[in-house]
């Protein structure tokens, strides 16, 4: 049985000292406050004599083998309180000798960082007095950006792991810390004072809870991932619970989409087993390039004279769900609305501008009811069925407002969840992809609120294959949508390379396919079709092993196998890279073996950069 405790830090109190001011707000005097502790099975809560209370309920997760921790502080005096630190969760007395994280940059994401604790030197002082602290996390809106909300203990004498994933989609922290013996603590939540600027005034009478965090221990590191992605809850539109095939025109038109372009391709891939065509960016405004008109949601007339309508009637004609891009959260300076300063975040009582966008604020009333007419109604209006919802960069430390930098962009952040709540809610079908230049926003709290994500913007890059695996970590691969962009030049090893890939999640595709082959398009058939027979697997089952040797993501060598497994069925999927070697080789170099019947194949790993997947009952 799990069980976490909580801290607080108020502003204005004593820090622990002996060398932590800085590194942690742990230990500080607030905690000497709370001099009344009553434990329960499930939960922990602390008061103190000035009427403060501090709870946290540890419950069995009711979709898997992990812990949610839900941690609550309620101001029950009479005088207003300012936290500068709050914990979601702090696991104490952890043995442990070697930390696992997840790192992520744009079309990097997902590579584990393991390190022995020792190497980080945190090996306790000789006389427990000073503290060794190691602190991560992300400050900004897109909360993977660095490392993913993660981490991962290991103590290697008794093979036990205890991971815990965070469910903050702004700032956030976690940090470990050694004192007394060669024991963790360790706690996360919202970036605190130090790290991310943050302060929140719970008011007399009031509570704040901190974003929940999960909890897992297992006896790997795949294990406890299991557990920790399985727990994940998320609001999957009523259409796309069989693992459809998605078809975006990016890679395609390269963001010049036309109403002539979409329906030869809707005509081309019609009847191949495609539930969506999505239009991606490039629709709106009448001129110009894609990335400085976005927030103008006028419809460009040169490329869609007779309106949107006609194009999601034609890709309904087809068989297909259509789907449209949207970028809404931001204002770029072509885009009529740049230099109208009322409605956008600041910071330093000027717009923040960042990398030719603004950042609309969220919470403006004014805001949603340009987004909803400009938005939802487009959605309604002309018949759209899926919205894939981009973010292209990060709002930073924080912005003007009523409390902390920190605090008043988690807000606005919150704002940005509401909104996809509310196309749920006014579209309840509608299949939401939750994109920020891909995998910006593979957490937790933004995952539970789409069908689908982009799982990177590798589109076309080596190590597509790679990233695709590495994130069975972190989310879950029925909702971690891979691309395969196909090109008229591919060759068989090219096309099973890419479409080996998507077997790792949901199968995207892109590229030319008006330029292919029959030949071609045989082997992307004999993929869907395949796909269709083994995407159960995909949705439910447990990634029980991935090996992957390669080191550079630019450069991969080696061979990558992962293995995942539901009732008494496994799925082998093989890529091969530079300098590397067949799957039965692979396979005995590392005591492998299929144990069952080979019942389906798709692929051929027969030279470097080509893939296979097998399915082994």
């Amino acid at each position: 049985m799990v069980k976490s405790k909580a801290e607080i830090k108020i502003v204005g109190e004593e820090y622990a000292g002996f060398y932590s001011c800085g590194l942690t707000m742990l230990g500080s005097s607030t905690m000497r406050r709370f001099d009344a502790v009553f434990e329960e099975e499930e939960s922990v809560c602390m008061t103190s004599g000035d009427w403060l209370k501090l709870s946290v309920e540890t419950k069995k997760s009711p979709l898997s083998e992990a812990y949610e921790v839900r941690t609550v502080f309620t101001n029950e005096s009479e005088k207003d309180v300012t936290l500068e630190m709050m914990t979601s969760f702090l696991l104490p007395d952890i043995k442990a000798d070697r930390v696992h994280r997840i790192q992520a940059f744009w079309s990097a994401e997902g590579r584990v960082l393991s390190q022995d604790l020792c190497d980080l030197n945190m090996e306790h002082a000789w006389n427990d007095m000073a503290y060794r602290v190691e602190k991560f996390g992300n400050v900004g809106s897109m909360p993977v950006r660095k490392f993913f909300p993660f981490v991962a203990l290991e103590d290697r004498e008794s093979h036990t792991f205890t991971a815990v994933q965070l469910y903050s989609p702004a700032s956030w922290q976690i940090e470990m810390v050694v004192r007394k013996g060669d024991v963790v603590t360790l706690a996360g939540g919202i970036a605190d004072g130090d790290f991310g600027q943050w302060k929140k005034t719970v008011k007399a009478g009031e509570s704040f809870a901190a974003p929940k965090a999960v909890v897992a221990v297992g006896d790997s590191l795949e294990d406890v991932c299991d557990k920790l992605v399985k727990s994940q809850n998320p609001d999957i539109s009523p259409v796309d619970h069989k693992m459809g095939i998605t078809f975006n025109e990016y890679c395609t038109t390269w963001g010049n989409p036309t109403i002539d372009n979409l329906k030869k391709l809707a005509d081309r891939i019609k009847g191949k087993g495609i539930q969506y065509l999505v239009m991606d960016s490039g629709w709106y405004s009448d001129c110009g390039y894609w990335w400085e008109h976005r927030g103008d949601w006028s419809i460009n007339k040169k490329r869609f004279p007779g309106g949107l309508k006609e194009l999601a009637d034609y890709i309904r004609g087809c068989g297909m769900i259509p789907g449209i891009w949207f970028e809404f959260e931001v204002a770029a300076p072509k885009s009529g609305l740049y230099d109208i300063p009322d409605h956008f975040v600041k910071k330093d009582g000027v717009p923040l501008t960042i990398g030719g966008a603004r950042f609309w604020d969220m919470e403006d009333p004014w805001v949603k009811d340009y987004l909803h007419k400009n938005v939802i109604d487009r959605l309604k209006d002309d018949g759209f069925g899926y919205i894939k919802i981009d973010y292209n960069d990060t709002m930073g430390i924080g912005c003007d407002g009523p409390e902390g930098p920190g605090e008043n962009l988690r807000k606005k952040v919150l704002a940005t969840q509401d909104f996809f709540r509310t196309l749920r809610r006014e579209i309840p079908e509608l299949v939401i992809e939750n994109c920020s230049s891909g995998g910006h926003r593979l957490e937790p709290s933004f995952m539970e609120l789409a069908s689908q994500a982009s799982f990177s913007d590798a589109h076309e890059i080596p190590s597509l294959p790679i990233i695709a695996a590495n994130l069975h970590r972190v989310i879950r691969p029925d909702q971690s949508q891979i691309w395969a962009v196909m090109r008229g030049t591919d060759s068989d090893s090219r096309i099973y390379y890419s479409l080996c890939a998507t077997f790792l999640g949901r199968m995207g595709l892109s590229g030319d396919v008006y330029d292919l082959t029959d030949h071609q398009w045989s082997l992307i058939d004999d993929a869907i079709s395949f796909y269709g027979k083994v995407s159960d697997i995909i949705r439910d089952g447990k990634t029980t092993r991935i090996i992957s040797e390669p080191r550079l993501y630019n450069d991969p060598r080696g061979s990558q196998l992962v293995i995942r497994t539901l009732g008494d069925r496994r799925l082998f999927v093989y890529h091969r890279f530079a300098d590397s070697c067949s799957l039965d080789e692979f396979m005995r170099t590392r005591g492998l073996s299929f144990e069952g019947e080979i019942v389906g194949k798709y692929g051929n790993a027969s030279e470097d950069f080509s893939a296979e997947v097998i399915c082994v009952s």
